[in-house]
């Protein structure tokens, strides 16, 4: 593999693995969120024990992370590489989902999976987006939300980049899949009838 390559993905899961949730409650509720509600750093678990401000400045800060970390090597590790930038994906999202500060227990990936669709393909990004807050609105299951949103990148990010290599592709179905996994304990609760709706107090996401 080429020094660019190794460089992206390097930097990309570093990026990738700032557990800014972590961070945020920490600083701000000195509580480590892990502790705390699911025990899951990322957004929702956050907002919920955290209050919204933190949720949602966790959020924008999750999808800022990873996008950064694919514009890195989109722009200035390997321009016009889209091999090398899709590599870069899947190294922050590994980063967030397994991040090197908190013996390897991250979040479930998903703003971080948003920041990089956005990154490598924004009109499926959006798709997706709409997706999410479409079952989301009927619903108030984010995990669900989540899970049918990821399901469905695949399908709008081969029709908006018909023209991919392989890592593009491991990407393509790599990162949905990965988000969908890290939701096991959700869809059992789901099936079970035992999931907590968004807006709820009692916490279990």
């Amino acid at each position: 593999m080429s020094h660019p390559f190794l460089i992206a993905v390097a930097a990309a899961y570093l990026l990738g693995s700032i557990p800014f949730g972590y961070l945020l409650m920490l600083i701000f509720k000195k509580q480590d969120v892990r502790a705390a509600g699911s025990g899951n750093i990322g957004a929702t678990n956050v907002a919920r024990t955290g209050g919204k401000y933190l949720g949602i400045a966790t959020l924008v800060l999750d999808v800022a992370k990873a996008v950064a970390a694919v514009a890195l090597a989109q722009h200035l590790i390997a321009p016009g590489n889209f091999e090398v930038a899709a590599a870069a994906a899947i190294a922050a999202i590994c980063g967030h989902v397994f991040p090197v500060w908190l013996g390897f227990r991250g979040g479930k990936g998903v703003a971080s999976a948003l920041g990089v669709f956005l990154a490598l393909t924004w009109p499926s990004a959006l798709c997706v987006l709409g997706v999410f807050l479409g079952v989301l609105l009927l619903t108030r299951y984010v995990s669900l939300a989540s899970i049918v949103a990821s399901a469905t990148f695949p399908i709008f990010a081969f029709h908006f980049v018909p023209n991919h290599g392989p890592v593009a592709t491991v990407c393509f179905l790599f990162v949905p899949t990965l988000i969908i996994v890290k939701h096991h304990a959700n869809i059992r609760r789901l099936l079970a009838g035992k999931e907590n709706r968004f807006g709820k107090k009692k916490v279990a996401a």
